[in-house]
């Protein structure tokens, strides 16, 4: 009576020896670091880059170690955690924008236990921080853009009701108009007043031309704001998404700033790269020949046709915004090409222009809004570099139209297959609706402060020495093995959330807390109940057979109902409330575990087939 096979021991031993396994990297604090990458999937690294990296910080007396070269990102660990930002700051400028220089926190899980897949548990920005940044949203750029469209508009508008113009541009950000008799000019604010009604006209004269000032009113200024940081805030939390980051913060700051923090240790140089590029494609006939006007030059990234540049019509067939999918594939010479899905009114647009266009070619232009450093004179007399936007398209893709396209077809001419997943996942995540910019970099300590997260853990050890010394003194040996059972689910729970990536928050903690009073209470149930027996004249295998016999059920049945509520908490809450529900839902199937099988495996190997005469609890 009272005996386990031997798979079961096996079985518990293998379970706990994997529990220790995994729970063990988060023993290893990490490395203050900084992670360099290109601004562009396809930049490779090499020693050239990590020499200028490493020269510029021994220049600059900042001490580094144990620096990690791979094809996409060079990692410099820093012994000290206040240069971080300093040794960010010189890379950068010693490397220019077209890299990626951004903070980060490097493991130390050493090489035996990381072979195993063995990973540090996930730390929430409650718990460690992480990295916070800091965006600014071209607002004005915003507003070109769509005073551009209406321009465009404008004078297709005029032309159908047969009003001449002698000019139309776009200056600042206002449109102005020019007619050569103040009655066009009439006819012209009439149209705009009855068509374009968020547009304030202005006219006066010009020596001997009429002319109109055209302005967004305030109304729409302020909705065109609005809407582009409202889609940004979509496209980037589409984009963190991807990247699998845990519990990001991405949120509105003020009228068109947003705030974006990524906790824990993430790739924050790949992170900071897909997050802060303004990409989008334009879809774009070639110009035909002979044609001069509504055609641009780009520059063409054709290699294997020996071509350099390209003209392009200004007209748009379609654009990214227009994409619900985008994928990586091959196509049949082995190299990589996107495979891209539209929506509707973006399916019929590319049908309606390129079924009359078979043997025209399609060019497929990529715009990318990038920075580049100057050197100026601050305010008090010293240079200091400051970031410049700027504006980059080149043509990625011009292969001829064999055939009229519909909602899905495929971008082919991309040499590296880095490149076609970062533009595959920037097209699935959405275009951004205005360019943003780095306004601030740092990283963030725990929000809650370090007292707080003091006190979080104080809370876990005192609650565990309280409950130790409790089974101890009042069951005595089976005290013992409550506690033994106690220590491995804590560990089990560690092992499990590492290895599942969950992310430990301070709400987490509370939940590890509960989870420590739940486990003791099942062993209750099981000690009571043998003492129950044994008053009731059952022998003492008896007593033990039927302790954890009959309290099986009650266990199992508390348990679940809780997990039930742990489940509905993690589906219907958001943050604290999920960190909570995570480490509760976890820790209800390791305690059950460790309480049933481990005490029971114990009180078999002490007890198990022998003639005992009193039994201690």
């Amino acid at each position: 009576m009272n005996r386990y096979p031997i798979w079961k021991y096996l079985l518990i031993v293998t379970v706990v020896a994997l529990g220790f396994t995994y729970a063990a990297p988060n023993l290893y604090a990490p490395d203050s670091a900084i992670q360099i990458s290109g601004q562009s999937g396809g930049l490779v690294m090499d020693e050239a880059v990590l020499e200028k990296a490493l020269s510029r910080l021994t220049e600059a007396e900042i001490d580094y170690f144990g620096e990690t070269l791979t094809e996409r990102n060079i990692l410099i660990r820093l012994r000290d955690s206040a240069q971080q930002l300093a040794a960010k700051r010189v890379v950068q400028e010693e490397l220019g924008l077209d890299y990626v220089v951004a903070l980060n926190l490097a493991e130390t899980t050493p090489e035996g236990l990381a072979s195993l897949g063995a990973k540090p548990m996930k730390l929430g920005l409650d718990l460690r921080g992480g990295v916070h940044f800091l965006l600014q949203v071209d607002a004005s750029s915003v507003i070109t853009k769509h005073l551009e469209t209406q321009l465009g508009e404008l004078k297709k508008a005029l032309r159908e009701v047969k009003i001449r113009y002698k000019t139309a541009t776009l200056v600042d950000n206002h449109l102005e108009f020019t007619f050569t008799t103040e009655s066009r000019l009439d006819e012209a604010v009439s149209v705009v007043r009855k068509d374009f009604r968020e547009l304030l006209p202005v006219s006066s004269e010009q020596g001997e031309l009429y002319l109109v000032t055209l302005t967004l009113s305030d109304v729409a200024l302020d909705e065109k704001v609005e809407y582009a940081v409202a889609q940004n805030l979509t496209t980037l939390r589409n984009r963190v998404n991807e990247l699998g980051v845990s519990e990001p913060i991405v949120q509105r700051q003020g009228r068109d700033r947003i705030v974006v923090e990524l906790p824990g240790v993430q790739d924050t140089a790949e992170a900071k790269r897909i997050i802060g590029k303004t990409a989008n494609l334009e879809f774009r006939l070639e110009a035909q020949p002979g044609k001069v006007t509504g055609r641009e030059k780009f520059e063409f990234r054709g290699e294997r046709t020996g071509e350099i540049d390209a003209w392009l019509e200004k007209r748009v067939v379609i654009s990214g915004d227009q994409v619900t999918n985008a994928s990586v594939g091959y196509d049949e010479s082995g190299l990589p090409q996107v495979n891209i899905s539209l929506d509707s009114g973006g399916g019929r647009a590319m049908h309606h222009a390129t079924r009359n266009n078979i043997k025209r070619r399609l060019g497929v232009l990529f715009i990318e809004s990038k920075a580049r450093l100057e050197t100026r004179i601050n305010d008090v007399g010293e240079n200091e570099s400051v970031a410049v936007p700027y504006v980059e398209k080149s043509i990625i893709s011009l292969a001829t139209i064999q055939s009229a396209l519909g909602v899905q077809f495929r971008i082919t001419g991309l040499d590296d297959p880095g490149e076609a997943s970062e533009l595959a996942l920037l097209l699935r995540a959405g275009a951004l609706a205005a360019p943003m910019h780095f306004v601030e970099e740092r990283t963030i300590g725990p929000s809650l402060g370090a007292e707080n997260i003091e006190v979080g853990v104080t809370s876990v050890q005192m609650g565990m020495v309280v409950v130790l010394l409790f089974m101890l003194f009042y069951y005595k040996v089976f005290g013992i093995f409550a506690n033994l059972a106690l220590v491995f689910n804590l560990v089990l729970l560690v092992a499990v959330m590492s290895l599942l990536g969950a992310t430990l928050t301070l709400p987490g903690i509370a939940g590890i807390v509960l989870t420590v009073g739940m486990a003791v209470d099942a062993n209750v149930l099981i000690f009571s109940r043998i003492r129950e027996e044994l008053k009731n004249g059952e022998t003492i295998q008896g007593a033990i057979q039927s302790g954890y016999d009959r309290a099986f059920v009650s266990i199992v049945d508390a348990n679940v109902t809780t997990l039930i509520v742990a489940v509905i908490l993690y589906a219907i809450g958001s943050g604290p409330v999920q960190g909570f529900a995570v480490t509760l839902s976890i820790g209800i199937l390791t305690s059950m575990f460790t309480s049933i099988m481990g005490t029971r495996a114990l009180a078999n190997l002490v007890y198990g087939g022998r003639n005992v005469n009193k039994l201690w609890i």
